[in-house]
């Protein structure tokens, strides 16, 4: 979920600490390997195809994901915007949950780019079930519109990083199916649901018509998202993607990281997960924090204060201690943990939240 930038300011650092980035798993940096696989990276024109790297990594993606075919796209909103294209016809319909990304923090484009509208359904924690999607798909009477797609969202940013159960996604896939709708996920943070799941990737995404995952949140790509489908939808979307600019040249430099990205990273998220549990257990022995430590079963933390807090003035004072976290709407504070804020840093993140939550 995209929030407002903020100026790191008059910040005030922790010895060996830092200033502890908690506003987005996306100010990941690249890794030491990673630099030097981009310096090292063979190139090509992708337009033409022929940027090795780059193919390497979408022939990578499909394998892990068990896809005929995948493209890599700069951000995770023109995957989405592009699959949304693919499955659906102006004046159609996309079924969502009501806080999902597509709809709060990609621009309308899915009126702009596919002259569609969103019929969205609220879900707690942001999980939608398919007795709540079957509800709201119209009939095909020819003076009405039609329901064209099912977009889900997994990890659910708004939710707090909630993970759709593979039982609920196979129940939505067959009823999909039976419907004759295709289904999208915006898999994001995919591979956090995954580790929360301790199943493969390509398990809980296998009845998706197409996949979109991001390589640069919590992953450590400093640019990229893939989008898997099969191999009539991926030479379609290449069409999509020159139209919205994201024709690419010698982007190998960028694919070498997500190499890194998809193989190595991916496989330390657990960690990320025990870091924001820490955040999160100790924010809610706070008598002024409200949390739902349910929702706190990967790297997102969010949480609301029951004494009227100014959220953007907690924000402030945060940040001149070195602490960089999130006012989200509706009112809350969101805190994301990754790779580049380790044990330790938590810890003392946790600290001084304390001091300045009682503080008030």
């Amino acid at each position: 979920m995209a929030t407002q930038p903020l100026v790191v300011d008059e910040v005030i650092s922790w010895p060996n600490v830092g200033v502890i980035d908690l506003r987005s798993d996306t100010v990941t940096k690249p890794t030491p390997a990673m630099r030097a696989a981009m310096a090292a990276a063979e190139v090509g024109d992708d337009v033409y195809g022929e940027d090795p790297t780059v193919n390497r990594l979408e022939e990578r993606a499909a394998e892990v994901f068990q896809r005929e075919a995948a493209i890599f796209v700069p951000t995770g909103t023109m995957g989405n915007q592009i699959a949304i294209r693919l499955h659906t016809q102006h004046g159609q319909e996309v079924i969502c949950e009501s806080r999902a990304h597509i709809v709060d923090w990609e621009l309308a484009m899915v009126a702009a780019f596919s002259g569609c509208q969103l019929r969205t359904l609220p879900a707690e924690r942001g999980i939608l079930t398919w007795d709540a999607i079957r509800t709201a798909i119209l009939p095909k009477i020819y003076y009405r519109t039609t329901t064209g797609l099912i977009s889900l969202e997994n990890t659910h940013n708004r939710g707090g990083g909630t993970v759709t159960p593979l039982d609920t996604l196979e129940e939505i896939w067959a009823g999909a199916k039976a419907a004759g709708l295709p289904v999208h996920l915006d898999g994001a943070r995919v591979f956090h649901a995954a580790t929360y799941l301790g199943i493969p990737v390509a398990a809980l995404t296998r009845g998706f018509d197409t996949v979109m995952f991001c390589l640069s949140k919590g992953l450590c790509a400093p640019v990229g998202s893939m989008l898997a489908g099969s191999r009539e939808l991926i030479d379609r979307a290449r069409i999509f993607r020159k139209s919205l600019g994201g024709g690419l040249r010698q982007a190998g430099v960028l694919a070498a990281a997500g190499l890194i990205a998809l193989d190595e990273m991916t496989l330390r998220l657990g960690e990320d997960h025990a870091n924001a549990r820490l955040l999160a257990e100790g924010l809610a022995k706070i008598p002024q924090v409200e949390i739902d430590l349910g929702a706190v079963q990967t790297n997102l933390v969010i949480f609301t204060l029951r004494d009227g807090e100014d959220y953007d003035g907690l924000v402030t004072r945060l940040k001149r201690r070195g602490v960089l976290a999130s006012a989200v709407n509706p009112p809350g504070i969101r805190l994301v943990t990754h790779h580049d804020v380790d044990r330790e840093a938590c810890e003392r993140a946790l600290a001084i939240l304390v001091e300045e939550i009682q503080k008030g």
